[in-house]
C-alpha cells in the first residue's frame, strides 16, 4: 500500500466536493434510480454512490482494487438504506466476485477512464450481468465537440494519468460500451459544472446487456 495511494484516497472527497454539490450527486441519483435486486458497483472508491442506492436493491456488492479507498468507504456504509445486504470486496473490475449472470445491474461512476483495459472490464460486466441487465454509468470523455479542449486533453494525457490515479482524458467511452455489445438506450452528454476543464465533458446513462 503506497503513500501515494493513501494520499489520493485522503484528498479524493475534498477534490470532488464542488462537482458533487454542483450536480454530479444528482446525476448519480438519476442513473441509479429504480435499480433493483443484486447490484454490483465497480470502482466504488470512497463511497460516493452509497447515498444514492435505492431501497429496491436487495444485495449490494461494492468493489475497488484500492485498500485505502475502501477504508474510507467502510466508514460510510450507514448511508446505504436499511435492509440492503452489503458486501465490500477488494477486487479489480476485471475480476468481479460473482458468477455468470448473477447481477441485475452494474454501476460504474468515473471508473472506466482509469482502468488499463476498458474492453476487458466491459466484458467482465457483461459476464456478471443477467441477460437484459442494466449497466448504469457516468464517465468523462474526450471533448470531441470542443476542439480546443480536446487539443489540451491530448497534450495533457501523457502526464495526467501519473497524477490522477491512471485517469485517461481522451477515451470515447460511449463508443466502447456500444462496441462491447451493450444496447445504449439512454445517454446524455453534458458539461459538468465545477469540474476541472480537462474532465468537464461527461456522459451518463444506461445500457442493456444482450439477451
Amino acid at each position: 500500500m503506497s503513500i501515494r495511494d493513501r494520499l489520493f484516497a485522503a484528498v479524493f472527497d475534498k477534490v470532488m466536493a464542488p462537482m458533487e454539490e454542483a450536480g454530479l450527486a444528482a446525476w448519480r441519483a438519476e442513473v441509479m434510480a429504480d435499480l433493483a435486486g443484486t447490484v454490483v458497483d465497480i470502482g466504488s472508491g470512497t463511497g460516493a454512490n452509497l447515498a444514492h442506492v435505492p431501497p429496491t436493491v436487495d444485495r449490494l456488492i461494492l468493489t475497488d482494487p484500492s485498500a485505502p479507498m475502501l477504508e474510507h468507504l467502510r466508514a460510510r456504509l450507514d448511508e446505504v438504506p436499511d435492509g440492503v445486504d452489503v458486501e465490500v470486496v477488494r477486487a479489480p473490475a476485471t475480476s468481479l466476485p460473482l458468477g455468470d449472470g448473477e447481477a441485475d445491474a452494474v454501476t460504474s461512476m468515473l471508473v472506466l477512464c482509469s482502468v488499463p483495459d476498458v474492453q476487458a472490464v466491459l466484458a467482465e460486466v457483461r459476464r456478471v450481468l443477467k441477460p437484459g441487465g442494466t449497466f448504469a454509468f457516468i464517465e468523462h470523455v474526450a471533448a470531441d465537440d470542443k476542439p480546443d479542449r480536446l487539443r489540451w486533453q491530448r497534450r495533457a494525457d501523457h502526464v495526467w494519468p501519473h497524477v490522477a490515479g491512471g485517469c485517461r482524458l481522451t477515451r470515447r467511452t460511449g463508443d466502447d460500451i456500444a462496441a462491447a455489445g451493450f444496447e445504449v438506450d439512454d445517454l446524455t452528454r453534458e458539461s459538468a459544472r465545477k469540474a476541472f476543464p480537462l474532465v468537464r465533458t461527461m456522459i451518463r446513462g444506461r445500457a442493456i446487456s444482450p439477451t
